[in-house]
C-alpha cells in the first residue's frame, strides 16, 4: 500500500467519525414546549379568523406545564407535568435541613405513563435545576411541610400516575431558572424543560 492510499484511507475514516460524532449529539434533545388542549381551541365557529402574518412564537413551559418524554427503549414515554414550584421549602423535620448558606426548592412532579412498557426508575435521579448563573443542582434528599415526596422506586403500569415532592439544595442566592426532567435516572437523549418566571 503506498503513502497515497494510507492518507486517503485515514481521510476517509477521519470522515466516518466526525459523521458518527455529529449524529450522536444529534441525538439528544431538550424539549421545552408544552402539549396544547384541543379544548382550548376557538369555539366560536362563525367569527371570522384572520390569517396569521407570521407565526406565532412557541411557548415554553412553565409551572402548571406537560412535556412528553421518552427513554432509550421503544415503548418508554411519560407525560411529566410541573405541578408546582416552590423556590424555598421547609423542612417537614426540625432536626434536618438544609446547609449553612443554602436552601431547600421543591418542584412537585406528576408523571403519567403514557408509554407501551412499564415505567421502573426512580423519578429524583432524572430531576434537575438551574440557575442563572448556569450552576446545576441535582436531587436532594429531604421531607417537606408542603407534601409528600415522590417515591424513590416508582413501577408505574402503562395509563398509571405518580404525584411527589423533589427537593433541590441551592445557595441561598441563587435564582433557579429552569427545571429538567429526564427518564432513565437522566440518562436519556430526551430532557423536558421547564422556565421559571
Amino acid at each position: 500500500m503506498n503513502h497515497r492510499t494510507t492518507a486517503a484511507i485515514a481521510a476517509l475514516a477521519a470522515a466516518g467519525l466526525l459523521t458518527l460524532t455529529s449524529c450522536s449529539l444529534d441525538e439528544s434533545s431538550v424539549d421545552t414546549t408544552p402539549k396544547t388542549n384541543a379544548s382550548k381551541a376557538d369555539t366560536n365557529a362563525d367569527s371570522p379568523k384572520e390569517a396569521p402574518s407570521s407565526p406565532a412564537p412557541k411557548k415554553k413551559a412553565g409551572v402548571g406545564d406537560t412535556l412528553t418524554v421518552t427513554g432509550f427503549q421503544d415503548g418508554e414515554q411519560l407525560d411529566v407535568t410541573l405541578k408546582k414550584w416552590l423556590p424555598t421549602a421547609k423542612s417537614s423535620d426540625p432536626y434536618f435541613g438544609p446547609e449553612q448558606g443554602k436552601r431547600w426548592a421543591a418542584a412537585q412532579f406528576e408523571i403519567v405513563n403514557t408509554g407501551s412498557k412499564a415505567y421502573s426508575d426512580s423519578p429524583s435521579n432524572g430531576a434537575q435545576v438551574a440557575d442563572g448563573q448556569g450552576q446545576r443542582f441535582s436531587s436532594w434528599f429531604g421531607e417537606i411541610t408542603a407534601g409528600p415526596s415522590m417515591a424513590s422506586d416508582v413501577n408505574l403500569p402503562k395509563g398509571e400516575k405518580a404525584l411527589g415532592w423533589i427537593v433541590f439544595e441551592v445557595p441561598k442566592d441563587s435564582k433557579i431558572t429552569s427545571v429538567q426532567f429526564a427518564m432513565n435516572s437522566g440518562f436519556a437523549d430526551e430532557t423536558g424543560q421547564w422556565q421559571m418566571q
